[in-house]
């Protein structure tokens, strides 16, 4: 069961009762001696695992890069990984991040992959004074649903990925490439990522009607979904021709099956988090065909590792030789989030949390993802990455996902024409 946090409310209630627990001492001490710690957390079971596929391969490449140590400040210190599975839950998130700090002691953490990870992991390192980078969740839900004031930021926890305004930006203009009667039906669920993207002033309901989309919007549902037919009714009832929405690949698997069951033929279908995975799309069969999706990265992205040197693309390709499955988004951003810890840890002070935590926000990395600056915004503690549009087009060997929208991002090329739903 996926247990995501609906509120700043619910967390800091989690929050509170781990604190009043024996988990949480009044100070926390740093890992000692002659290694470096480093935390990491992520959904390795649960629905939403599918973004911790890279995530062995990621690890045992790191272990190869740091093989020789990071020297800090002039003494070499051996580099040890402590892994945690957050099981897709948030309250799980929490007490992973609770473990790593009070239990293993680690210098800092890193996590990723949507709010139910990133959110919970990051306030229990504010909470406890501990250095955090995390990715994988639009900035907005990842700072605003943590209760984050832009006038403030956040101590001690450090976040990049796209933001609200990029996919927005990136699916509309999506949309205006092929006649539609511009009709958009939403996806949302009671989530942390579904209640900000349908919110009303920060969302996309008050963008789509400045540029003329009409939203049906039926409510939040209650993931995991079974039953989509009240949703596919009103949708048929109001001519849908366009859907959206930010949902796990099962439900999105369950909606797209009761659509052709039930004769619902929009023009045009772009789902977040749902059609972002090569596994979820082979497994929709030949209806995995002109999907379209956000894309936060690929193998032709114009980037390197600060790590190795590797390209985006031959990132893409040691992936496939190494596992034998495609590449997918995360994989770029696992990368990146040892990327940037290790940069910080190397222009650190000492290990002192401060100094750790000092380095981090002094960031200015060119990456596989792009360039981290901290000290940009849009939002304190929040660096952004570029992000572009990509459709799933037939190919020899299956499906591939193709660039084919980039005007938030126009630095990465367009690789082929938009095309309707057949």
């Amino acid at each position: 069961m996926n247990h995501f946090f609906n509120s700043t409310t619910d967390r800091r209630t989690v929050i509170k009762t781990l604190a009043a627990s024996s988990l949480l001492p009044s100070a926390w001490v740093h890992a000692a001696g002659n290694t470096i710690k480093i935390g990491y957390v992520s959904p390795q079971t649960g629905p939403l695992a599918i973004f911790a596929e890279p995530d062995a391969f990621t690890l045992a490449e790191m272990k190869k890069v740091l093989s020789a140590g990071i020297k800090v400040a002039g003494k070499t210190y051996a580099v040890e990984f402590v892994v945690k599975d957050s099981q897709s839950s948030s309250n799980r998130a929490a007490e992973a991040a609770s473990e790593l700090i009070l239990k293993d002691k680690v210098n800092l953490i890193v996590a990723g992959s949507t709010p139910a990870t990133t959110n919970p992991v990051a306030d229990q390192c504010e909470l406890n004074g501990v250095p955090c980078i995390t990715n994988d969740t639009p900035w907005q839900p990842h700072f605003f649903g943590r209760g984050g004031n832009p006038k403030v930021g956040f101590e001690w926890t450090y976040h990049f990925f796209w933001g609200l305004e990029d996919v927005i930006g990136v699916f509309t203009n999506l949309w205006t490439q092929i006649p539609t009667n511009k009709v958009v039906g939403s996806l949302f669920p009671n989530d942390s990522d579904g209640n900000a993207w349908g919110d009303a002033k920060i969302g996309f309901p008050p963008v789509l009607t400045q540029k003329g989309f009409k939203l049906i919007d039926k409510g939040r549902f209650q993931s995991p979904a079974d039953d989509f037919s009240s949703y596919i009714a009103e949708f048929k009832k109001n001519n849908v021709d366009i859907v959206t929405g930010v949902l796990p690949p099962p439900d999105f698997a369950n909606f797209w099956s009761q659509a052709a069951q039930q004769g619902f033929k929009p023009k045009i279908v772009t789902a977040a988090k749902a059609t972002e995975f090569p596994a979820a799309i082979h497994s929709f069969g030949p209806r995995a065909e002109g999907l379209s999706v956000e894309v936060w990265w690929s193998p032709t992205h114009p980037f390197s590792s600060s790590l190795n040197g590797q390209s985006s693309a031959a990132l893409a390709d040691a992936y496939t030789k190494a596992t034998g499955r495609p590449w997918a988004m995360p994989l770029a951003f696992k990368h990146s989030l040892f990327e940037v810890a290790v940069d910080a840890l190397k222009r650190a002070a000492d290990l002192q949390p401060e100094s750790i935590r000092n380095a981090i926000r002094d960031t200015h990395l060119s990456t596989i993802v792009g360039n981290i600056d901290f000290k940009k915004g849009p939002v304190p503690n929040v660096a952004k990455t570029p992000l572009v549009g990509g459709q799933w087009k037939k190919t020899a060997k299956g499906f591939d996902l193709i660039v084919v929208e980039n005007s938030q991002a126009p630095m990465v090329p367009v690789k082929a024409k938009f095309d309707p739903l057949r």
